[in-house]
């Protein structure tokens, strides 16, 4: 094949290509509609105090985050079906017990309006200790978002973090400089 066939051919070949991406079905794909999650403010990270009184790093039991969260989805007969996949990692801190470690997160859909139409808190363990100081889990959860018309589907957002309790949060600004 000479140079000038080949100039030629390239842009046809590439026409081709392109012309098999999408585009071809006038019905939506999951992939268009499907939320992406994100994490709320102040709710990626938890530095938990044992109990009683002292609050300096020698009494922190553990540090966990919100590593990350993806969705796939599914689109069926009036409901999108989403996997949502979260990464959380725990540290041990110097007042770990060796008792399981329970690190509370929450997962909300909210509608376009802003308002939660799904929610729940759940809950992930970790056996640290002294010897094993580290911990990840991969929490995996389906959710059922149902619409009318598809177009209903891209108002859907997911809220996801980690659950910190008002002293933990605050803990978390004062590091953050921001308290």
């Amino acid at each position: 094949m000479t140079l000038k066939k080949i100039v030629f051919a390239a842009p046809v070949a590439l026409a081709l290509v392109l012309s098999g991406c999408g585009g071809g079905s006038s019905t939506p794909t999951a992939n268009v509609y499907c939320p992406t999650a994100f994490t709320v403010q102040d709710a990626g990270r938890i530095t938990h105090f044992k109990p009683g009184g002292g609050r300096d790093p020698r009494d922190i039991e553990y540090e966990a985050s919100l590593v990350s969260a993806a969705t796939q989805c599914e689109l069926k007969r009036k409901q999108m079906n989403v996997t949502l996949v979260m990464r959380i990692a725990v540290n041990a801190g110097p007042s770990v017990t060796g008792a399981p470690t329970q690190v509370p997160y929450f997962v909300r859909v909210l509608t376009g309006a802003g308002t939660v139409a799904q929610g729940q808190d759940f809950i992930a363990g970790f056996k640290l200790s002294a010897a094993n100081p580290r911990g990840q889990s991969q929490e995996e959860l389906v959710l059922t978002l149902p619409y009318s018309q598809p177009n209903d589907l891209s108002a859907y957002r997911i809220a996801v973090g980690l659950k910190p309790t008002q002293e933990e949060l605050d803990y978390n600004r004062r590091m953050d400089g921001r308290q």
